[in-house]
């Protein structure tokens, strides 16, 4: 290994060849990871005319099909598969855009409640056609797109 102010430099090695052979289950995982890669930049670059992105639209649809369109942060956490700390991102993004608004849970005073405003069910309204089209197409046609935002 080289060396660079005494920081280790990293130098191409040879690494053996394997038998070039992938599993079926490494081909499917990848066949899925495409065609999420595929289906999600798809949503992005069409959900762009709505003024939101694939992960606003899912918190926006998630808060309307609520009967009280509001729930804790933790359970649309778990709804939409982000992280906290992402859905966070969202939601502030969110609730600058005046679609969805935060309150302290009245049931426990340490949990965030999220609620859709009426400019975010409309917002949401809005976009659905498109969101609906575009899983249509991708979902029910080969993958043959690649994502370009």
């Amino acid at each position: 290994m080289q060396m660079h102010d005494n920081v280790p430099i990293m130098t191409e090695t040879k690494v053996s060849a394997g038998t070039g052979e992938t599993s079926a289950d490494v081909r499917e995982w990848r066949q899925l990871l495409a065609r999420h890669a595929d289906l999600s930049c798809a949503l992005d670059r069409e959900l762009q005319n709505h003024g939101l992105g694939m992960s606003e639209y899912e918190v926006l649809e998630r808060l309307a099909e609520l009967p009280e369109q509001s729930a804790k942060v933790q359970t649309i956490a778990k709804s939409v598969h982000l992280s906290q700390s992402a859905l966070s991102r969202v939601i502030g993004r969110l609730e600058t855009a005046g679609l969805v608004a935060r309150e302290m849970c009245p049931e426990d005073r340490r949990a965030i409640t999220v609620r859709l405003t009426d400019e975010g069910l409309i917002r949401q309204t809005e976009a659905r056609p498109t969101q609906r089209r575009v899983l249509a197409e991708r979902l029910h046609s080969p993958l043959t797109k690649t994502c370009e935002l």
